[in-house]
């Protein structure tokens, strides 16, 4: 759970839901299922915590994650287990936990 004000969802102005949704559309298919799927829908998890934490500047999440879904495009040389194995050595050099 973040420790700061996040606005759920459900009391999202038409600027924030739209900055969410966009920013899902561009994530791998992988992450479409949540792994930590909440009560009523939507993720418990800590990607979706890192999202929560960016919605009181709608704008900031947009292009935070609009980055980081186009360096996870398929398109892109490197394979998913690739940007995985990244991933997990940047936790781990900086002690992060997820």
């Amino acid at each position: 759970m973040t420790w700061i004000r996040t606005i759920p969802l459900s009391e999202a102005d038409d600027e924030l839901r739209q900055a969410v949704a966009g920013q899902k559309s561009l994530y791998p298919q992988e992450y479409a299922v949540p792994m930590h799927p909440a009560e009523g829908g939507g993720s418990q998890g800590v990607t979706s915590q890192i999202v929560a934490s960016h919605s009181l500047i709608p704008q900031a999440l947009h292009h935070a994650f609009s980055t980081f879904g186009a360096l996870m495009s398929p398109d892109l040389p490197l394979q998913r287990r690739h940007h995985e194995m990244i991933a997990t050595m940047v936790s781990v050099a900086n002690r992060c936990v997820y």
